[in-house]
C-alpha cells in the first residue's frame, strides 16, 4: 500500500505541474463549477453522512453542507489575493535600496487525512484551499465514513481537473500515516486524535515533512453572572450534544458563576430532559428531522465513553440529569431514568445511542476535566470570580476552542483573551469551524498550525522572499571582505546611529556616510 500511495504521489506531481501553470482565474473558474455541483448534491451528501456517521439531518445540513457552501466563494475570492506576490515594507531607511517581495508557491502534493466526526466539511474545505493554491491532493477519509471521500471526488469531477491531480484513497487508518509520510508528499494535513498526531509528528520528523495537525479538545464554557441564562443553556446544549457529543470543538466543561449556578442548572435539567432522541438504528435514514440526539459512531466508541463516565462517577461525580434514551424501531420511546438511578448502567444496552448527561461534583483528575470525551456529556461547576473561571478553563492540556457567555461585551472580550484556546466565542460555541474566514486550530495537545481563513489558506503555500538590490553602480557592500579596522569603526558608527543617544547619532552620521561610500569602490578600502 505504501508503494501504491507513492505511485499516486508521483502521478499527482505530474498533474500538479500542469495545474500550477494555470492562472489563478482558471483554477478558480473550475473550482466554482465544483461549488455548483456541491449545491446540486446537498441531499445526497446529507444522506451519505447520516448512513455512515449517524449524524442527524439538521446537524448534517447545518455543520457540514452549509459551511462547505460558504467556503467555496470565500476561498475563491480570498485566494486570489493570498496567492499574489506583494512587496514587503522596508524596516530601516539605511537599507531602503534592498527591496523585498513575498512570493507564494504551492507545496506540490498535499496529503489530507480526515476524521469521521465531520467527514465531509473538514476535508472539503482543505481540498478546495489546496487546489486553489495550485497543489495536487491525495485525500484519505476515515474508514468509518468512506462515502464522504467518494462524494468529494464526485463533486470535483465537475471541475475537470488534470488526471491524477486529486485522488481519493481508501486504506486502514493505521496504514495511512506511514503510507502518506513515506510516499514523497510535500505536506500532510491531519485531523484526529492527539495520540495519533504525536505519532505522525515523530514519523514526519525523519524527513522534516511539514505537518498541520488539528487534534483533540475538551472545551470550556464560562458563564458569567450577567449572562443571558436561557441563551447560555440552549447554546451549551447544542454545542455539547449535537453530533452525539462527538465534536472536538464541542462544550465539555461548563463553569457557571455561583450567583446564577442553581438557576442555570435547573434550566439545563429541564432542557436536557426535553431533548428528543433518534431511533436506535444508526443506519435508519428515515429518522425524523425533528430529532435532537443522534447515535455514537460505534460500539467501541460507546464502550470507551462508558469507561470514562464510570471513572468520573467512581471519583465522586454525579449524573444530575439525563435525557431519554432513544426511540425504539417499533416507535416507542425508552423511558428516562429517575434521579436515584442515574448511573452508567444506562450505557449498557446494545444500541449506539447514549443519553445526554450532565455531571456535577467535578474535580481535577477526572476524565471530564483532563481528557477528551467523545459522547453526549457536559460537566457543570460553580466559580466565584472571573480569574477563577479562567484558571479552571485553562487547567487542561487541550486548548482548541472555548466560549464566554455574558451580556457585557467589553468584559467578555477581556475574559476571552485570557482563555488559552485557539478560538474563543462570545455567547456561542462550536460554530467557529463553520466560518470559512476564521482560522481553526489550537495550542498544546490540540495541535499545530491552522486550517480555514487566511491563515489556513497560507498553510497551503510555501512563502519565498526575493530581495532585489536597486542601488545603481554599486560594486560591493561595505561589510564584505577584505575586512579591516576601518570597516569595524564604520560598523561601530552605524551602531551608534541606530541605537545611540541623539548626540551620538549626530556625531556618527558623517562616519556612516563615509562607510557606505565604500559601496562604489571596486576594491574596497585599504586595511
Amino acid at each position: 500500500m505504501i508503494q501504491d500511495i507513492a505511485a499516486l504521489a508521483e502521478q499527482a506531481r505530474k498533474a500538479q505541474h500542469i495545474w500550477a501553470g494555470y492562472s489563478y482565474s482558471e483554477r478558480a473558474r473550475r473550482i466554482q463549477k465544483a461549488g455548483r455541483s456541491l449545491a446540486e448534491k446537498r441531499d445526497k451528501i446529507i444522506d451519505i453522512i447520516h448512513r455512515e456517521n449517524g449524524k442527524l439531518a439538521v446537524d448534517s445540513f447545518a455543520t457540514e453542507v452549509i459551511p462547505a457552501l460558504m467556503a467555496v466563494p470565500y476561498y475563491i475570492k480570498a485566494g486570489k489575493r493570498l496567492c499574489k506576490t506583494h512587496a514587503i515594507r522596508g524596516g530601516n531607511i539605511l537599507m531602503s535600496y534592498k527591496q523585498s517581495r513575498m512570493v507564494y508557491k504551492p507545496w506540490g502534493v498535499v496529503g489530507i487525512i480526515s476524521p469521521w466526526n465531520f467527514p465531509f466539511a473538514i476535508p472539503f474545505s482543505e481540498v478546495i484551499m489546496a487546489l486553489l493554491a495550485g497543489n495536487a491532493v491525495i485525500l484519505k477519509t476515515a474508514s468509518l465514513t468512506p462515502g464522504a471521500g467518494r462524494i468529494i471526488a464526485e463533486i470535483l469531477e465537475a471541475a475537470n481537473l488534470p488526471e491524477g491531480l486529486f485522488v481519493n484513497v481508501e486504506l486502514p487508518g493505521k496504514e495511512a500515516g506511514p503510507a502518506f509520510i513515506n510516499s514523497g508528499i510535500d505536506k500532510l494535513f491531519f485531523t484526529g486524535s492527539t495520540n495519533t498526531g504525536k505519532e505522525l509528528m515523530a514519523m514526519a520528523a525523519r524527513r522534516l515533512l511539514p505537518l498541520t495537525l488539528e487534534l483533540g479538545g475538551a472545551d470550556a464554557a464560562i458563564v458569567r453572572s450577567d449572562a443571558d441564562i436561557d441563551r447560555a443553556v440552549s447554546g451549551i446544549i447544542w454545542a455539547g450534544f449535537s453530533n452525539g457529543g462527538q465534536s472536538c470543538g464541542g462544550v465539555q466543561r461548563v463553569f457557571v458563576h455561583c450567583d446564577i449556578y442553581d438557576e442555570f442548572l435547573e434550566k439545563l435539567k429541564q432542557k436536557v430532559m426535553a431533548l428528543r432522541p433518534g431511533t436506535d438504528s444508526s443506519t435508519d435514514v428515515s429518522v425524523d428531522e425533528s430529532c435532537d440526539l443522534g447515535p455514537l459512531i460505534s460500539m467501541k466508541a460507546k464502550k470507551e465513553f462508558r469507561t470514562q463516565i464510570e471513572a468520573c462517577l467512581a471519583d465522586g461525580a454525579e449524573i444530575v440529569v439525563q435525557s431519554k434514551m432513544f426511540v425504539t424501531t417499533d416507535g416507542n420511546t425508552a423511558s428516562s431514568l429517575t434521579a436515584s438511578s442515574l448511573t452508567a448502567n444506562s450505557l449498557e444496552d446494545d444500541s449506539l445511542f447514549a443519553p445526554a448527561m450532565v455531571l456535577t461534583g467535578i474535580k481535577p483528575g477526572m476524565p471530564i476535566m483532563d481528557d477528551e470525551i467523545f459522547g453526549p456529556v457536559i460537566s457543570v461547576m460553580p466559580f466565584k470570580d472571573d480569574m477563577e473561571a479562567v484558571s479552571l478553563a485553562n487547567a487542561s492540556p487541550y486548548a482548541l476552542t472555548g466560549s464566554v457567555w455574558s451580556r457585557n461585551k467589553r468584559q467578555a472580550q477581556k475574559l476571552a483573551a485570557l482563555v488559552n484556546a485557539g478560538s474563543v466565542m462570545i455567547n456561542d460555541h462550536l460554530m467557529s469551524h463553520g466560518l470559512a474566514q476564521t482560522p481553526w486550530g489550537g495550542f498544546g495537545a490540540s495541535g499545530l498550525g491552522r486550517t480555514h481563513g487566511e491563515a489556513g489558506f497560507r498553510e497551503m503555500l510555501k512563502a519565498q522572499v526575493i530581495i532585489n538590490d536597486i542601488l545603481p553602480g554599486a560594486k560591493r557592500e561595505p561589510w564584505w571582505q577584505p575586512y579591516s579596522h576601518k570597516i569595524y569603526r564604520g560598523l561601530s558608527a552605524l551602531s551608534d546611529l541606530l541605537s545611540g543617544s541623539p548626540l551620538k547619532r549626530i556625531r556618527a552620521l558623517p562616519a556612516v556616510i563615509k562607510f557606505f561610500l565604500i559601496t562604489w569602490k571596486k576594491d574596497g578600502i585599504q586595511r
